[in-house]
């Protein structure tokens, strides 16, 4: 074989076992692409594993699950618990926000995503114990109030100070770690208020500027 031959036949050779390693490449073990597929996909559509809200869990008593299901709410672990027996119907509310520092004021701009969500929505008349966990960054609390006629939750105006009127308010949860009235209920703390209540019509809100504007508020029915 002269020089010539011997070239060509080596430059086949090695044409094609270049073929043979591009082709080896394009069969993805089993599940490999899929799984990456799925990954990317989870990522562009925003549905987060357990764990990137502070270790809570997506679905269960604790954990982002809590915040409607959304994962861009901050959630902030309890430091402190209501007592273990409270008078009549309980109702567990959850006052949460958006925020990625902690802040300590209740202050809040025109716009910021926040939350109050209550469980039940109904409970029969008489003495019914509302529960306050604060699981947002900010200070928050919660006041009950009578909703008229013909309104519905959200409908009140605030005034220049960013707070609805108050008048014929039944109680309030507003202290860390205790009942009744305070300062505000803290990030990662419960406070709690019993009232009584006559069959009816009623708005859960919270009061602190802007808070109320920003979508704290949800009815109570009483039968």
């Amino acid at each position: 074989m002269n020089t010539l031959t011997r070239c060509a036949a080596v430059a086949a050779t090695v044409l094609t076992l270049s073929l043979a390693a591009c082709s080896g490449t394009t069969d993805t073990p089993s599940g490999a692409g899929s799984s990456a597929a799925s990954t990317s996909a989870t990522a562009a559509s925003g549905q987060y594993g357990p764990g990137m809200m502070g270790g809570g869990t997506l679905a269960g008593s604790t954990g982002p699950g809590m915040m409607g299901g959304d994962p861009n709410y901050h959630y902030s672990p309890l430091t402190c618990s209501r007592p273990s027996s409270l008078p009549g119907s309980t109702v567990n509310v959850m006052l949460g926000d958006m925020g990625m520092t902690q802040m300590m004021s209740g202050i809040a701009p025109l716009g910021s995503h926040m939350m109050l969500r209550a469980t039940p929505g109904t409970v029969p008349a008489g003495q019914v114990s509302l529960v306050a966990s604060n699981m947002g960054w900010r200070t928050h609390e919660l006041v009950i109030l009578p909703l008229p006629p013909g309104s519905t939750a959200g409908q009140r105006v605030p005034g220049p100070d960013g707070k609805v009127d108050e008048t014929g308010s039944l109680g309030e949860a507003s202290a860390s770690c205790a009942e009744g009235t305070g300062d505000g209920i803290t990030a990662g703390t419960v406070g709690w208020t019993t009232v009584t209540l006559a069959p009816g019509r009623y708005e859960l809100v919270c009061n602190l500027e802007n808070h109320y504007a920003d979508g704290m508020h949800q009815e109570l029915v009483v039968t």
